[in-house]
């Protein structure tokens, strides 16, 4: 979604790791994390672990616009970070919900 003044994508996404997996997932995400930085479109990426829930798992993302937020959903390196995440987490996939700024 994009944000209308500005042309930002904003978002965050959720997950929950299976039991015993959160380390697994913590190693994947931090590999994604140093490819999606360097997405010349990428303006944030920032992945954290809940400290009351070590298994849950939050990413704040914003990109330039949406070509670039295409540009990171369709990049090969996405789609096997999703595929492993599959067995390792609880539910489909991410969880993301889309912001819009308030000024």
């Amino acid at each position: 979604m994009t944000d209308q003044k500005s042309g930002a994508v904003a978002l965050y996404a959720e997950f929950t790791a299976k039991e015993g997996k959160a380390d697994e997932v913590e190693a994947l995400l931090l590999d994604l994390t140093t490819k999606v930085r360097a997405e010349p479109g990428n303006i944030v990426f920032d992945p954290h672990r809940r400290q009351e829930a070590p298994d849950d798992f939050f990413v704040y993302e914003i990109y330039r616009d949406d070509q670039a937020f295409q540009a990171h959903i369709t990049a090969d390196y996405g789609r096997v970070f999703n595929e492993a995440l599959t067995d390792l987490i609880i539910g489909d996939g991410s969880q993301l919900t889309w912001l819009s700024p308030l000024t």
